[in-house]
């Protein structure tokens, strides 16, 4: 069991590393956490699954920087001083993704909000907490992991799905002027900035990796969907 795991160690850490370039990185590894008393109680894997749970809100934390980098006034609807301080805001204290702002609006409800053309809030907001918390939900709603703890893979397949469906989404939506709700291209729109999709791309290989870390763990298979761009339940 411990080659097994201690292959898949070697497979995520490369492919993590291969798919990270220069500016883009999430400073959440393994390597630069402190050992905690509770660490004894966790195996290889969870250790496996908690590198994977960093990355993947670590490059979200990334993403959303980057949204409101190219929609500043996103994050003065929320009252906050910077994009920076909206981005620490969702990402540094544990809220359970509810915001008062959004009335409690979390997963698709949140993307969904966030690409209505009526809301009047913090697009970017909304938008983060919506992947955020499909993201928590894959992981069971925890961020530690022990010997007990056990995640379903097909929620974490499908989280990735809907990462996909959120990104088609946030790029095809526009106001009856044809101005994009949520600002991802170049001036005028006219280009689209590649960076979104390796962010969204990262996100998403996280999440595969992880489903087929658990599925061969759990000796139990994943269920394709025919999606039909609606989002799936975790």
């Amino acid at each position: 069991m411990r080659k097994k795991v201690g292959l898949i160690l070697l497979v995520w850490v490369g492919l993590l590393s291969a798919c990270t370039t220069p500016g883009e990185s999430t400073h959440v590894t393994r390597a630069n956490q402190d050992f905690e008393l509770g660490d004894i109680a966790k195996t290889d894997i969870n250790l496996v699954i908690e590198a994977h749970h960093r990355e993947a809100l670590g490059y979200l934390r990334l993403l959303a920087l980057k949204l409101y980098q190219f929609n500043p006034r996103q994050w003065e609807k929320s009252g906050s001083h910077s994009a920076q301080a909206s981005v620490d805001r969702m990402f540094n204290s544990r809220h359970n993704w509810n915001f008062s702002e959004l009335e409690g609006a979390t997963g698709a409800d949140a993307i969904h909000l966030s690409l209505d053309e009526s809301f009047q809030g913090d697009r970017v907001l909304a938008f983060t907490v919506g992947l955020g918390s499909m993201i928590i939900a894959s992981y069971e709603g925890k961020y530690d992991f022990f010997v007990i703890d056990s995640l379903d893979a097909q929620k974490l397949n499908n989280s990735a799905r809907n990462l996909e469906i959120a990104a088609w989404k946030l790029y095809r939506s526009h106001d009856p002027e044809g101005n994009p709700l949520i600002q991802t291209g170049g001036s005028g729109n006219t280009t689209q900035n590649l960076s979104f999709e390796r962010l969204f791309g990262k996100i998403i290989a996280v999440q595969d990796l992880m489903s087929k870390i658990v599925a061969q763990k759990t000796k139990r298979g994943v269920k394709s969907a025919i999606q039909f761009l609606m989002f799936l339940p975790i």
